[in-house]
């Protein structure tokens, strides 16, 4: 339940939907209640019209016997209108109620989706938010295809089976004490004995759903994962055809497809056993109750009257309907509750790293960023031993050596993307811990080995995260980046839209719009992390052009295996095994005859 009413939560202020509700709900019960209760005094009006030998109806004397009430006006309107005026008056009063009921009912209906999707909104949004605080870091150990199914698939099952129920837990409750009410007020012996159906149905029907939210959380797990293949399919798809592995990935999936059905065809078996049993049930009961009351009736053993006792029937039989309502309410709301769990998972996910209490914001870099004694391990190996470096203003620093040497978890260390284990970073004197976030990701434009962009116009590739973009910026950051020219040459020009990841765009192409991008932001720290390794010669020279007029005045840092894009750098770091081995000018270690050297002999770097 805990889960439950915190899932609600979600739904504040929530008694904008709850008053409103409540009135609705009890009005469309009070004349649902009524439809029924009327045919007492409409068979009266059929069967007892006051012709000859036809029994008088007293004026009840307990403001209890509804029915009773409800056969004395019907024969006082008999009596001074006539049989068919009587007849007349109860068919209309028959079908105000019936539409007053409708009325109401719709009323209700509208004010529940409203709540509904108000809490489907907020719940969206705050768990899209939280994802969004999320470190990097937190991204590299999850599958995105299951965060995908929290947002999405889970999201949805919370909004239709927890927030649903909020109908069912109130307005059938009501509806259910209402028939009962009128039952008794009909009569009390016959009712206790028909209500001993009730704890019955009720531990049959618990006996069905006990497993349900066991196998619900499964089934959302299986769905998460089967969401992960699909988007590594479709990301990998010409790596898939390239090495005839369509097959495989088909079967991988189809594989996870068949264990999610499966698992399905359960779920939906213990969900729909529950509905006929409780209406097997009442059926039996009802049959039960027209034996029992019909040799009352039969042997003058009871005070009700023909009509009274076919109304009771009829109020009867709707019973199970609302009680069939909760317990069918129970059975689903099992798998509201287990996608609750994971949704409520995922907010509740702190980020790793977070601005500190004192933490300050940084306008300007003025001197030099510092890497203090740096040491960072992942859980299955150190990456980072003891660095010490010193990047000063307006400064690049190339950092090179093999895979696996720690050259872009360093580079990661400055923006706060990870934080060291043991060491600091600092900024003009200034530990990174202490600086605001945001501050500090103004400082530091990104340009990645692989092109990140989004399936929008060239337009707002480029003006993404900077809010004071205007058209002519934004064409001369296209210049600078050497993607004007080809920009022009789309079908409509800057607001040409590139397709998913950038797909309708060349690998030099996309990565001179996010080279714009950087240029547009205009950060005094840039991070190139192999901004040219993907590109072919005649692409690598326009967009090594483009980093050039990039880099100039400005402080970078470059990660790079081809010469071409290192060997102007005023320093050079070389990493292995997460210590620097070499440093020094390109000629410098050149001459130094260590790694730096070996690693050009073996043509590592290209021209």
């Amino acid at each position: 339940m805990k889960t439950y009413f915190r899932l609600l939560s979600f739904a504040r202020p929530i008694y904008r939907f709850a008053v409103p509700y409540v009135i609705f709900t009890v009005l469309g019960v009070i004349f649902n209640t009524l439809n029924l209760a009327l045919l007492a005094p409409l068979l009266m009006t059929l069967f007892n019209n006051n012709k000859e030998g036809a029994a008088a109806v007293a004026r009840p004397d307990s403001w209890l016997d509804v029915l009773g009430y409800f056969n004395y006006y019907a024969q006082q309107a008999s009596i001074e209108y006539g049989p068919h005026g009587s007849l007349r008056i109860v068919c209309g009063v028959i079908v105000a109620s019936v539409l007053f009921s409708n009325i109401f009912k719709y009323f209700s209906q509208r004010v529940i989706e409203n709540l509904r999707i108000h809490t489907l909104l907020n719940l969206r949004k705050t768990v899209f938010n939280n994802v969004m605080n999320l470190q990097v870091g937190y991204f590299s150990n999850q599958r995105k295809g299951d965060i995908i199914s929290k947002i999405a698939s889970d999201v949805q099952v919370v909004q239709f089976s927890v927030t649903g129920t909020l109908q069912v837990v109130f307005k059938e409750p009501l509806q259910l004490l209402a028939y009962v009410f009128m039952l008794f007020a009909t009569s009390a012996k016959l009712t206790f004995f028909a209500i001993l159906v009730i704890p019955v149905s009720a531990f049959l029907i618990s006996k069905i759903v006990k497993r349900l939210k066991e196998q619900a959380t499964q089934a959302q797990e299986l769905f998460g994962l089967m969401i992960s293949y699909l988007d590594e399919a479709l990301s990998g798809i010409k790596i898939i055809k390239a090495f005839n592995a369509t097959a495989d990935i088909k079967e991988k999936f189809d594989r996870e497809n068949i264990r999610y059905s499966d698992l399905g065809k359960k779920m939906a078996r213990r969900q729909q056993l529950s509905g006929p049993v409780s209406e097997f049930l009442g059926v039996v009961m009802v049959a039960i109750i027209v034996l029992y009351g019909g040799s009352l009736i039969l042997d003058n053993q009871s005070e009700l009257s023909v009509s009274k006792f076919v109304a009771y029937i009829a109020l009867f039989s709707q019973v199970m309907r609302p009680a069939k309502a909760l317990t069918d309410s129970f059975s689903t709301v099992h798998a509201g509750i287990a996608a609750g769990e994971r949704v409520l998972a995922l907010i509740d996910e702190k980020p790793e790293i977070q601005d500190a209490p004192d933490a300050v914001d940084l306008k300007h870099f003025n001197d030099e960023i510092r890497l203090n004694n740096l040491s960072f391990s992942y859980p299955s190996r150190p990456v980072l031993d003891h660095i010490n470096v010193v990047i000063p203003k307006g400064k690049t620093i190339a950092l090179v050596g093999p895979s696996g040497g720690g050259k872009s978890t360093m580079m990661d260390l400055l923006p706060r993307f990870i934080d060291a284990d043991e060491g600091s970073v600092t900024i003009d004197g200034q530990d990174v811990k202490k600086i605001k976030l945001e501050s500090l990701w103004k400082l530091f434009g990104v340009v990645n080995q692989e092109s990140i962009l989004f399936n929008d116009t060239i337009y707002n590739n480029i003006a993404f995260g900077t809010d004071e973009a205007t058209p002519e910026r934004v064409e001369a950051a296209a210049r600078v980046a050497n993607a004007h020219d080809f920009i022009m040459q789309t079908e409509k020009g800057y607001l040409s839209n590139i397709g998913d990841r950038g797909m309708k765009l060349s690998g030099g192409q996309k990565q001179r719009i996010c080279i714009a991008r950087a240029v547009l932001k205009n950060p005094p720290v840039m991070l190139l992390d192999e901004a040219t390794s993907a590109l072919d010669t005649e692409s690598e020279k326009l967009v090594q052009e483009a980093l050039n007029n990039l880099m100039k005045n400005r402080t970078s840092l470059v990660i790079a295996h081809r010469l071409s894009t290192i060997q102007n750098a005023d320093l050079i770091l070389v990493l292995e095994g997460g210590k620097i081995v070499e440093q020094g000018s390109h000629t410098q270690l050149i001459a130094g005859e260590g790694l730096y050297k070996r690693l050009i002999d073996m043509q590592t770097f290209n021209e």
